[in-house]
């Protein structure tokens, strides 16, 4: 990324607006975790940003970051990022790093559910999760809760999906699922996630591992 010099307006909590130059969005000490809080917000269904450069401003990760927290997520860390000074890139850059741990930790079944039929459809990501499409759409329709051991399949799940959208659209998307890879020694994603498989486990780390290199090394 090239880093560039554009004024911004950034309005603060107390109503104070700063005319920025170099926000902090644009600091290499900043910019990764601004990027991943919103991509993983967007994953999450609590956010429609774009995590690319150069469109992402730190106004827009303010407001993300209040999404996130009207969510019931990472409420302390957001307060401290509203009252955190733009130019203090280390307490800017701590409050986004915890932000966006506790997205990592924090399924939010109510948001994920339509987000995630939107881009995989209510039988694929049945299938993926391992349980059947109706009992899917009685969870996704609030019908009955969503039981935990399903909620964090469909969290990891989320955050993939979110992974793999800066590489590919969602008919990419769903044909990664079931590719074979080498990484995964000649199996699909697919095949690394059947049964009753829990997020911690090896093969779906391995899963996880492979959608987030395209962050970095773009589409395999």
């Amino acid at each position: 990324m090239e880093i560039g010099y554009t004024v911004e307006n950034i309005v603060m909590p107390n109503g104070i607006h700063l005319m920025s130059e170099r926000t902090p969005v644009q600091e290499p000490a900043v910019a990764p975790w601004a990027a991943e809080v919103v991509r993983k917000a967007r994953a999450i269904g609590l956010s429609d940003e774009s995590p690319e450069f150069p469109q992402l401003t730190f106004t827009m990760v303010l407001d993300v970051a209040e999404r996130v927290a009207r969510a019931g997520i990472a409420e302390h860390a957001v307060a401290r990022l509203l009252r955190a000074e733009p130019s203090d890139l280390e307490a800017v850059a701590a409050s986004l790093r915890q932000i966006d741990t506790l997205i990592e930790e924090s399924p939010v079944p109510d948001s994920e559910w339509p987000r995630l039929i939107d881009v995989l459809g209510r039988e694929e990501l049945a299938g993926l999760l391992g349980i059947s499409a109706s009992s899917a759409h009685r969870y996704e329709r609030g019908q009955r809760d969503t039981p935990d051991a399903v909620a964090a399949r469909l969290h990891w799940l989320a955050l993939v999906v979110g992974d793999l959208e800066g590489a590919y659209n969602q008919v990419g998307i769903r044909r990664w699922f079931h590719r074979r890879r080498t990484p995964l020694d000649g199996r699909t994603p697919a095949q690394l996630l059947e049964g009753d498989w829990d997020p911690d486990d090896p093969k779906p780390s391995r899963v996880r591992d492979l959608a987030r290199s395209l962050i970095v090394s773009g589409a395999t």
